[in-house]
């Protein structure tokens, strides 16, 4: 790897962290109820959505909050089935492309609608142009906005508010974030080369004299939102590593940009919010030092390549490029494979199946841990429970009650948090037992890289990441099936949960702090936060990694 490479790796993240704080700030304005200069642009297009909407803004319960977003969000999706199954007769499909069998649309509707975008089908070839630009990209906009919407709401909760009204939290996440940004990006990625068009095929003439069709379509519009909101399902079947999704190296840095803007911005949302700025600060820093971690593993590992290939006397570069992005490097690559896993987005720019055992085993840790930095919204959600959780540890050692935020932590609250806790694990490993039992004959590998097929599968699916490591003939009534409903419990059950905590704090009243209350604005909390992630996340999932990734790289 070239000292460009790293330059490279080192300018796009140095400018991730300069854009970090000033868009969290941006957020904290677009939810702040008090009248700011914000709504001199967007309220009145909010006004018409409102009344149109029928939306009266007027404070909800946590039960009420939770149940806005389950009715919304289960009448959205269902309405996406019904135009994926019955895409044939509807318009906009110059190809004439067929409907969706049941278990197929019924996975793909609920991985758009839960912030997934898992793909057991071919991007240009499983969708038409009418499915794309109303029921997917409509999605693409919904899904991360709820995200965020709720995340939003526990902050509220936690500090002593009111919640706040789910349908306008959802209005403002559209228009105040992602439509504007959207917009622009598109704007931009279309100048990159992108194509933009009502057409589904250009036809080109060949070197050789003949004539091939190609795939287009309004790419350029898709993928704005793609990243921004972490969603990462492809227009086409091979995703960012298509020259039309992403044509060249500025593209792909603007990318993994898009990728980390809301994840990485959230945590100053969250110091704006509370009054605390030092907060968010040392959860961000945090996040930032689990990151790097993660990156530096992965690039080391790709760049060492396969020890078989390299015991054959082969150029490493042989190894480590199998399966790479050839116009970028493994570099680049392999930063893609860190930025799209840690922010909880599924994009890829090459194959995650072809990863070291190591490399593949970072890209599967950030999503088990679903903190470093995680998705639109609901990786806050998921920092600030292990920020509690930190607490509530820290306050047993010392025997004194926890307190986060002026609030006592106390049984209710912990036993919904440790309910939250097991129902990821019990989401991945459960399944991919079954699997592994059931379906052999679909999973394309042997032994330990076979397992971590399967495990990468189902963990992708209940992180809400939705990328692949392929090699899974996955497009089959047991694979529909399985993801489609571990996406959807692990999407809303740590939703309804949290807000239940939101809701049992706000309710609390605030006690004063005393010279024994735990600080959670200094670099100790930090460096606890870390270790509450290690030994709560990281070890659950720890044996079966061990039979996995780990196993496979030591028997190479």
């Amino acid at each position: 790897m070239s000292i460009f490479s790293y330059i490279g790796i080192a300018v796009t993240f140095i400018i991730a962290l300069i854009i970090a704080r000033p868009t969290g700030h941006y957020i904290a304005h677009a939810f702040d109820n008090t009248p700011n200069r914000l709504d001199r642009w967007f309220h009145p297009i909010e006004k018409w959505i409102y009344k149109f909407g029928g939306i009266k803004g007027e404070n909800q319960t946590w039960k009420q909050y939770a149940g806005a977003v389950l009715i919304s969000n289960t009448v959205i999706l269902l309405i996406a089935y019904a135009i994926f199954r019955l895409q044939h007769v509807l318009p906009l499909n110059p190809a004439g492309i067929t409907n969706m069998s049941p278990d197929l649309a019924f996975n793909t509707a609920i991985s758009f609608m839960t912030n997934t975008n898992l793909q057991h089908y071919s991007g240009e070839s499983g969708l038409s142009l009418f499915s794309q630009m109303t029921a997917i990209i409509f999605m693409m906009f919904v899904s991360p906005a709820t995200g965020i919407a709720v995340a939003i709401a526990f902050i509220r909760g936690i500090t002593g508010k009111p919640l706040g009204n789910f349908f306008t939290d959802l209005v403002r996440a559209i228009t105040r974030i992602l439509l504007p940004l959207t917009f622009i990006m598109a704007l931009v990625f279309v100048g990159l080369g992108m194509p933009q068009t009502l057409h589904t095929v250009v036809t080109a003439q060949t070197l050789q004299g003949t004539e091939q069709q190609i795939g287009v379509g309004p790419i350029g519009s898709f993928l704005a939102i793609k990243e921004l909101g972490n969603n990462g399902g492809g227009y086409f079947g091979a995703n960012s590593a298509h020259p039309f999704e992403n044509p060249g190296g500025f593209s792909n840095m603007l990318q993994m940009l898009m990728m980390l803007l809301v994840p990485m911005s959230l945590p100053f949302t969250y110091g704006k919010m509370v009054g605390n700025s030092k907060q968010g600060r040392v959860l961000f820093v945090s996040m930032v030092m689990m990151f790097v971690v993660m990156l530096s593993v992965s690039l080391a590992s790709e760049y060492q390549g396969n020890p078989l290939i390299n015991q054959l006397g082969i150029q490493h570069n042989a190894g480590s490029m199998e399966g790479k992005e050839v116009r970028l490097g493994e570099a680049q690559s392999s930063f893609y494979s860190v930025v799209t896993t840690a922010s909880e987005t599924g994009a890829v720019n090459n194959m995650h199946d072809t990863l070291t055992p190591l490399g593949g085993l970072i890209a599967l840790g950030n999503m088990m841990l679903n903190t470093v930095f995680g998705g639109s919204g609901v990786g806050l959600l998921n920092i600030l429970m292990y920020a509690i959780i930190a607490v509530f540890l820290s306050g047993l050692m010392v025997g004194r009650t926890p307190e986060f935020l002026g609030r006592k932590i106390e049984g209710k609250e912990m036993k919904l948090i440790a309910v939250t806790l097991l129902i990821q694990p019990l989401l991945v490993l459960a399944p991919t037992a079954i699997a592994l039992m059931t379906q052999a004959d679909t999973i394309s590998n042997p032994g330990y890289h076979g397992l971590t097929q399967a495990l990468y599968e189902f963990t992708s699916s209940a992180a809400n990441n939705g990328s692949g490591f392929e090699g899974l003939g996955d497009n089959t009534p047991f694979w529909n099936i399985m993801t489609g409903v571990v996406m959807f419990i692990s999407r809303y059950f740590s939703m309804v949960t949290l807000l239940a905590v939101a809701g049992s704090l706000m309710a609390k009243k605030p006690v004063p702090e005393t010279s024994g209350t735990l600080r959670t604005d200094q670099a100790l909390f930090g460096g606890m936060f870390i270790i509450s992630v290690i030994l709560v996340g990281a070890l659950t999932f720890f044996p079966v990694v061990v039979l996995g990734p780990i196993a496979e790289m030591l028997t190479l």
